[in-house]
């Protein structure tokens, strides 16, 4: 069984037994149908990966990697909120006419800040920190931006980012550490698309800072699995998982806007079945 399977399954359990259902509360999400999409949760979730030892996918079902490097491109190096910029129909829902999500995601690491060393997004603040200043306690990245928010179309869910380097004991590389945070995840349709794109994101950014991977530590205040997603989560994990796959990060690439989707691959990869046609709430 694979590390994040063995997380997965943990907290999914935790949830379905001893999560507080918002059923009869005045929830914001709604189904198709119109109806209200009520909530098993549980606040405040924290997992852990340590990328040395095995890259965080599930194998009880696919999670398909490209796509999910893809978006976290589009968000950390595109630095797009248009759409029509992706491959996948993920943010169709949020999109108005013209396939823009508002100032949202995107569009706020594409915001340059004066810094005493000049101009700089978030994005580049961040590679500018790691390779110049890697001790800082300050290298980090928030995509909740109050005075944008009545202009997004959706509020970030996954919006904050915070890099820790460490040095360990007889290692010349310095090791990079991240916390994800995040405010509320659908953890069935969400939460290891989630985990796979910020690991691979932290192994990129080790690579073009000559680094290594350390710790990813994914932070939830709202964990919840919706009411329409409780007997497809129950049958997930009972199913048998597979031993984690090798994780392949392209290594000629050392210049963050360089990579691609096709830099990333997972070998060996067993996977149960799919699960199609998942209701989605917005």
């Amino acid at each position: 069984m694979s590390m994040a399977d063995r997380i997965f399954i943990d907290m999914c359990r935790d949830i379905l037994e001893n999560g507080t259902s918002t059923e009869g509360e005045k929830v914001r999400p709604h189904w198709e149908d119109g109806s209200s999409a009520y909530t098993i949760k549980k606040f405040g979730v924290v997992n852990r990966y340590d990328l040395r030892k095995e890259f965080p996918v599930i194998t009880l079902r696919r999670t398909a990697i490209k796509s999910a490097t893809e978006e976290m491109l589009w968000i950390w190096q595109q630095k797009s909120n248009n759409v029509h910029e992706l491959h996948s129909h993920i943010w169709d829902a949020w999109a108005d006419e013209n396939g823009s999500i508002g100032k949202a995601y995107g569009y706020q690491m594409g915001v340059k800040h004066q810094y005493k060393e000049g101009m700089m997004d978030q994005v580049d603040r961040v590679i500018w920190d790691l390779k110049n200043n890697p001790f800082s306690r300050r290298i980090m990245t928030n995509l909740y931006v109050h005075q944008d928010l009545h202009e997004m179309n959706l509020y970030p869910c996954a919006y904050s980012m915070t890099f820790n380097v460490t040095q360990r004991k007889g290692e010349d590389k310095l090791t990079l550490n991240a916390i994800l945070n995040q405010r509320s995840q659908d953890v069935l349709t969400a939460n290891n698309w989630n985990v796979v794109q910020y690991a691979v994101l932290v192994h990129m950014l080790a690579q073009v800072c000559g680094m290594q991977v350390g710790e990813l530590v994914h932070v939830i205040a709202d964990a919840h699995i919706y009411d329409r997603h409780v007997e497809l989560v129950r049958e997930l994990i009972s199913r048998e998982p597979f031993p984690a796959p090798t994780f392949w990060l392209n290594p000629d690439k050392h210049d963050f806007y360089e990579f691609t989707r096709e830099d990333v691959k997972l070998e060996n990869y067993q996977t149960g079945p799919q699960i199609d046609d998942i209701p989605v709430a917005v």
